[in-house]
């Protein structure tokens, strides 16, 4: 068998190195970015980058349509991004993972009515149940956040079900039951800690599939609504004028692989290392 390009923990370090870099970007985004990005100068429009010629180092990648500046929406964008991803993940694992330990546990009519509701909405695709909703609800950071958080749960419920239904079968599981234990203390104390290194996996790989769906969304015109950056407006924005001005749409869409990419390496990274046999079977 060939030997992989990368070790699981050199994965986790170049995706960490990745993410701590775009996070630390985000954070201290009004230090970072060079202006203001929604400052306007019509004079400057459609610059192009410093290292094309006509490009000026005031505006590093360049200005868009209405003279913003591209370097200063792309830092600013990686705001909505990250807070999107992150926050949408939350609310899936959370709703997801308890309604999973639930009818793992208990059972039953609760297992029948949690897991018949994940499988008639796993198949809808995400993707057209996020902009039905968002076409009629309004594009707006709330909205996407509990559209994404939604339409993701079932994801963790179908694993944390099959896992819960295994560990409560356990001695100790059964010795604290047979002790007094209640439901909610025993899925607390004895099931969720078996089932965090899953879910750090799950939930890692997660964001990354809520930043490109939140992505996609902004690309159709269903997301932040401008002026506020993102990198699915910017990708839009750049879009229309592809051929006169590429370096709008290239600079939010290498960002967006680059992120991605990083996200993605750290999730796999975190899996192998965890499950380097089940690894080795996928």
């Amino acid at each position: 068998m060939r030997k992989p390009i990368f070790n699981p923990r050199t994965k986790i370090a170049f995706g960490t190195v990745i993410v701590v870099a775009i996070l630390f970007v985000a954070i201290f985004a009004p230090f970072v970015a060079p202006s203001d990005p929604n400052a306007q100068d019509l004079l400057d429009r459609l610059l192009p980058p410093v290292w094309r010629q006509d490009g000026t180092v005031n505006h590093l990648l360049g200005t868009d349509a209405y003279g913003r500046d591209v370097l200063s929406r792309l830092v600013y964008g990686s705001r909505i991004s990250i807070i999107v991803g992150v926050a949408a993940m939350m609310l899936s694992c959370v709703v997801g993972t308890v309604l999973g330990m639930l009818a793992g546990y208990k059972g039953g009519r609760q297992e029948a009515l949690i897991m018949r509701i994940a499988d008639a909405q796993l198949a809808v695709p995400a993707i057209l149940l996020a902009i039905l909703v968002v076409a009629t609800m309004g594009g707006s950071l709330f909205n996407l956040v509990v559209v994404l958080g939604i339409s993701s749960w079932m994801i963790y419920a179908r694993v944390i079900f099959g896992m819960t239904k295994s560990i409560k079968e356990l001695p100790y599981v059964e010795a604290a039951v047979s002790q007094g234990a209640g439901v909610a203390y025993t899925l607390r104390r004895h099931i969720l800690p078996q089932l965090v290194p899953v879910l750090t996996v799950i939930s890692t790989l997660q964001v990354a599939q809520m930043i490109l769906t939140e992505t996609a969304l902004s690309f159709l015109g269903l997301g932040i609504p401008p002026p506020t950056p993102s990198w699915g407006n910017i990708l839009a924005e750049g879009r229309d004028r592809l051929l006169v001005a590429p370096w709008i749409a290239n600079a939010a869409g290498i960002a967006i692989v680059i992120l991605v990419w990083g996200i993605n390496m750290l999730g796999n990274g975190l899996r192998e290392e965890l499950d380097p046999k089940g690894a080795s079977r996928g």
